[in-house]
Order: structure tokens, then C-alpha cells, then sequence
């Protein structure tokens, strides 16, 4: 078997990612455990790739979870991941664009979480399915916002991660259509570093402050942070 085709094992459950246009990576992993969830959230993951998001979402106690991916054989294998686990009764996976998915729905949803295409620069890799997943000539922010707030629930959450020099543009489209920054974590990759990614929580009811907080991975010698080990405990093997 090759490496790349193995399943990752978690620990309250295992999936593959070897067919999946991104496959399981920080990013994703720190926004499922962040994301401030309710157990009674009708939820929503938008490009949600071999579907790590809702099987953390649905760990932590969240009972039904949509997952959207216009990548088929993505949506393929987060539906055979969900259909493995203990959970399997909590998901439902569709295989469209979000823009299409969005103007055919009348459901509004409590929680909506992504991982979205952030790369809007000239460099373009030369995998198709990673720039699917990566790029917003595939999904734009203005589009995905569109989805969102038309998705959304008047008092429900829209929680995604992004590259820190994105985050401001992004923001920008946003507050012009209505929807304002409540929390946010700032993640640094090495103390004493800058933060190179960001995860927001967004609402379309403004907020008198913004939840703050600064999330460290790695110490200077290299080991993860107490606060790393503390979010991700639940999760990961061997913390």
C-alpha cells in the first residue's frame, strides 16, 4: 500500500484523505476545534474535502452536519469516511458548487464552517485539484459570502480560516455585505513569529467587541505549545 493511501488515524476516529484535493492538515484541524459550536447546531461545511471538519464537529457534539464539495471524488470519500464512523447518522453530502447549492435551498443553517480557496495571487499550481481547492478563480470571496449569508440563520455563526494577508480583504467584502467580525484567533507558527493564519467568527449581528485571542503552535525548540496540546487534547494521538 503507499504511503499516501493510508488512513489518519485520530482518536475517536480514522479517515482517508489520499483522493481528496486537500488533504488533512493544520488549518483545518484548528478551525474544527475552535469553531464555538452548540450541540443542537444545524451545521454546514462548505468544501469540506475528505470531510474533516464535521467528523471533529460531530465529535465535539454537534447532531447534524451538511457537507458540501464540488469535487466529486472528494465528496466521494468524505461520504465513505462519514459512513465509518460512530456518527455516521449526522451527515449528509452534497456534490455541487456552493453558488448552486445556496440558490436551491431553502434550509438556513445555525453554524456554517470553511476552509475556503484563499490564493488570489498569478502563481497557480499545476495540479488541477489542488487548485480547486486553493484558489479563488474557483470560489471567490464574494461568492462565498453570497452563499453564506443567504445560508445563514439571522443569529447563526459563519467560522472560517484564512492566510493573514487575505484576511483583511476578505473582511472588507464582508462588512460591506453585512456581516461583522464576534472572535477571532490569531495563529503564530513559531514563538516569536508574526501570526501567518487567522480563523474568524462572523455574524450578521454586530458585536460590542471582538473576542481576541493569540494561538501559538510551536515553542522556540521546536515541541508544540501547552496551548496546542490543550485545544487539539481530544483529538490527536499521543497528547
Amino acid at each position: 500500500m503507499k504511503t499516501d493511501s493510508r488512513p489518519f488515524h485520530f482518536k475517536y476516529f480514522s479517515l482517508f484523505h489520499h483522493r481528496s484535493t486537500m488533504k488533512v492538515g493544520t488549518d483545518a484541524v484548528l478551525l474544527g476545534a475552535w469553531t464555538r459550536i452548540h450541540a443542537r447546531d444545524y451545521s454546514l461545511d462548505i468544501g469540506t474535502g475528505c470531510g474533516i471538519i464535521p467528523l471533529m464537529l460531530a465529535q465535539r457534539g454537534v447532531e447534524k452536519i451538511d457537507a458540501v464539495e464540488l469535487h466529486e471524488a472528494s465528496a466521494m470519500e468524505a461520504k465513505e469516511n462519514f459512513a465509518a464512523s460512530q456518527w455516521h447518522d449526522r451527515f449528509a453530502v452534497f456534490n455541487e458548487n456552493i453558488i448552486d447549492f445556496a440558490a436551491n435551498q431553502s434550509i438556513h443553517y445555525d453554524l456554517i464552517v470553511s476552509n475556503p480557496p484563499f490564493f488570489t495571487s498569478l502563481f497557480k499550481t499545476r495540479q488541477p485539484d489542488r487548485k480547486l481547492a486553493r484558489h479563488t478563480d474557483t470560489l471567490s470571496f464574494g461568492n462565498l459570502l453570497d452563499a453564506v449569508i443567504k445560508l445563514m440563520k439571522p443569529e447563526g455563526r459563519f467560522s472560517l480560516v484564512l492566510p493573514m494577508d487575505e484576511s483583511q480583504h476578505f473582511l472588507q467584502i464582508a462588512y460591506l455585505k453585512g456581516l461583522t467580525e464576534s472572535r477571532r484567533q490569531l495563529i503564530v507558527p513559531v514563538e516569536g513569529r508574526a501570526p501567518n493564519r487567522i480563523n474568524m467568527e462572523l455574524v450578521k449581528q454586530p458585536t460590542p467587541e471582538i473576542e481576541t485571542e493569540y494561538f501559538t503552535i510551536r515553542s522556540l525548540n521546536g515541541s508544540f505549545t501547552n496551548q496546542y496540546n490543550t485545544l487539539l487534547k481530544d483529538f490527536y494521538l499521543g497528547l
